[in-house]
């Protein structure tokens, strides 16, 4: 009988040796243990259960290991190493704290999955109390113990903890040296995290894919395109580029930095592209102003067989919502279920200011309604859409709402308040919320907040106020707070305040053709011809150019693009001809065409005189030929509609009967029966 059993038991660890396909398979061989009464024999035991957790059945390797009598360290050493390859860690501690209890000391086995399993669930507590038993139990210089600690002290913002451990370690390997990199990268210390990738390379030693994606990571966390470029270099020199994960990283990084037309070189030269990677090109191109560059890969994306994910679906909403894509935005949602943007915030902010920068925010009001979880982003962009759209008093009662729930604002709920009150003029609401801010919520304005109030207080006409609010920021005002305070300077006609605002505006962005322009104008106005030629001298000299301005329009799902004086659409004659019977309109009503906006307009296309240059003016015509009487049309405009076209509008959108819906640079016009929604006060 005893030979018999020995010959099964060799039986038996044959099989364990050869490992197992299946959960049936490996109970079978438990069961065959259990008969032959092996089930105390510690070694076949552990042989089952650290098999038992390949298969994910959690319930099974407790079953195992809790029949168990008298369990060693070894059966509980695996029980821990599963569960936190499991990702289960609070049970993981719970078996350790059970393995104290029957009077065992964790070896060098138990601590690192112990300590893993610490900083994932941020214990730093108990942590602390395992490191002094690394101590007790002399493993302090075990490599994998102290990069645990490490990665422990550096995932729990310890870092000058983490850094002590890691400068005692005596001899450092690769696992060591990307603890400490991801540690600093961890607590924002980025440029600390890839003056240690140097040092790596300076030991000689080779990193993995792993310090790879970390030191990267600090990269793109503190925008050092010139520290992500060598890395670059030295990853394509090692042929790590090969590595998906190593790929994908350095695309997410010149995404992040907006190059794109280095991640583009990075993904296209990827043998396996995963749907990470697809993800990461598709935000980048919608983030970067490239919104057809996103669809368009959104579309090869999905001919290409991968399902979007998360990320995917939240780059193409941004590119519909810039592009006023209501009907593909609509149809690409409809490709996840539902209930996948309603329980996650992130996907149902996209989907509301996606419904809202179209103009259809009675949508973006249903998906607010039925979001399960409400987190602050959720309701700033319900905020923020409500106000944009118009709905001010919306706005602000969502706000009491909001305060009721227990949800405290934050600084983007205020640019949402503050654009609310532009929208309407209201510039004592503005200054209460602005002041409040502080005084209420203990928040201090930064600087968008500064150029919402200059923006107000500008259109208001109180540009003295404005200016003063400029010269007394605590911090140094950009180019959009300059610029805010030049719309009110065009709005009012300033001509002796325009010309310092665009003085310093040139002196912060001298890439931008239009700020020369407009000072050129207003030169010449005043008869300066000297200066208004050297103006364009710089411009000519720095090879700056004007930027065009760009109109698009969707139509059963397809958007259409077009440019100021645009003859490249395959409706083109037709179009003209829509604007010839517009124009006749026009005049027919004594409207005729103003050139007393180009002083205060940054466009060149301006001087044109002719109704139908214009690119909104030219989307609007394709929109009356293209669509139904009773359809909106709705246009998106990549720079600020101009003066006349505002007055042109108003008077089509009356004449046709239609309802047209323009969003610019600036803010939406919604026209309607010869009036619009911004009241002229734009």
């Amino acid at each position: 009988m005893s030979s018999l059993i020995l010959n099964k038991s060799a039986d038996i660890k044959i099989r364990l040796f050869q490992g197992f396909n299946s959960l049936k398979h490996l109970k079978h061989v438990h069961a065959a243990l259990l008969r032959l009464g092996l089930d105390e024999d510690s070694y076949l035991l552990n042989k089952v259960l650290r098999f038992s957790f390949n298969f994910g059945n959690k319930n099974y390797s407790h079953l195992i290991f809790h029949q168990t009598k008298e369990p060693n360290i070894f059966l509980f050493n695996t029980m821990i190493h599963g569960l936190v390859l499991n990702d289960s860690f609070q049970e993981s501690i719970e078996i350790y704290h059970s393995m104290r209890k029957e009077g065992l000391s964790p070896d060098s086995f138990t601590f690192p999955f112990l300590l893993k399993a610490c900083a994932r669930l941020l214990d730093s507590k108990l942590g602390i109390k395992l490191h002094g038993l690394v101590v007790k139990a002399g493993c302090e210089s075990d490599a994998f113990v102290n990069t645990s600690l490490v990665s422990l002290y550096g995932k729990c913002g310890f870092i000058d903890n983490a850094f002590k451990v890691f400068d005692d370690i005596p001899e450092k390997n690769v696992a060591a040296w990307t603890a400490i990199i991801s540690g600093y990268t961890g607590v924002g210390k980025c440029r600390e995290a890839i003056d240690m990738f140097r040092r790596l390379l300076d030991m000689g030693l080779r990193p993995d894919s792993f310090s790879l994606v970390r030191v990267l990571a600090a990269c793109t966390r503190i925008g050092d395109l010139r520290s992500g470029e060598w890395i670059d270099d030295y990853i394509t020199k090692i042929g790590m580029v090969r590595n998906v994960f190593v790929a994908t990283s350095l695309v997410d990084f010149y995404v992040k930095c907006g190059n794109m037309e280095r991640a583009c070189s990075v993904f296209d030269g990827m043998l396996e592209k995963d749907i990470v990677s697809w993800s990461s090109m598709i935000q980048g191109y919608a983030s970067n102003g490239l919104p057809k560059e996103a669809l368009d890969l959104f579309f090869k994306m999905l001919n290409e067989g991968f399902r979007p994910d998360c990320y995917a679906m939240v780059g193409v909403l941004c590119a519909c919502a810039r592009l006023g894509a209501l009907e593909l935005g609509n149809w690409a949602s409809n490709l996840m279920d539902r209930n996948e943007f309603l329980g996650n915030p992130v996907l149902g902010t996209a989907l509301i200011d996606m419904y809202a920068k179209c103009g259809r925010m009675d949508r973006a009001w249903e998906v607010f309604r039925g979001m399960r979880k409400k987190d602050i982003v959720v309701w700033n962009a319900a905020i923020s859409g409500l106000a944009m759209s118009g709905h001010v008093k919306a706005a602000f009662g969502l706000f009491g709402q909001m305060e009721k729930s227990g949800i405290e604002p934050d600084g983007n709920t205020f640019v949402g308040l503050l654009c609310a009150c532009t929208h309407a003029g209201l510039v004592d609401e503005g200054r209460q919320y602005f002041n409040s801010m502080e005084r209420v919520f203990t928040l201090t304005p930064e600087i968008e907040h500064y150029g919402c109030m200059v923006d107000l207080l500008g259109r208001a006409g109180f540009l003295d106020e404005a200016h003063q609010l400029v010269k007394s920021m605590p911090m140094e005002a950009n180019a959009i707070v300059w610029g805010a305070l030049l719309g009110g300077c065009r709005l009012h006609r300033d001509t002796q305040l325009v010309e310092g605002v665009l003085k310093q505006l040139i002196a912060l962005e001298p890439s931008n053709s239009g700020n020369y322009v407009l000072l050129s104008n207003i030169y010449s106005a005043s008869h300066k011809w000297d200066d208004a030629a050297k103006i364009r001298s710089i411009m000519s000299e720095r090879g700056i150019k004007k930027v065009p301005g760009y109109s698009w329009i969707e139509v059963d799902g397809v958007v259409h693009e077009f440019l100021v004086g645009d003859t490249s659409h395959p409706l083109s004659e037709k179009i003209y001809g829509k604007l010839g019977e517009l124009v006749k309109d026009l005049k027919a009503e004594g409207y005729v065409p103003t050139t007393d906006y180009v002083l205060f307009d940054i466009e060149e296309e301006e001087k044109e005189h002719f109704i139908g240059c214009h690119s909104e003016k030219l989307a609007i015509a394709f929109g009356l030929i293209s669509t139904a009487p009773n359809d909106k049309i709705r246009v998106v405009k990549n720079l600020r509609v101009c003066g006349d076209c505002h007055e042109a509008i108003k008077h089509i959108s009356r004449f046709t009967g239609r309802e047209i819906i323009v969003r610019d640079n600036n803010r939406f016009h919604c026209f309607n029966d010869g009036s619009c929604s911004c009241k002229d006060y734009w």
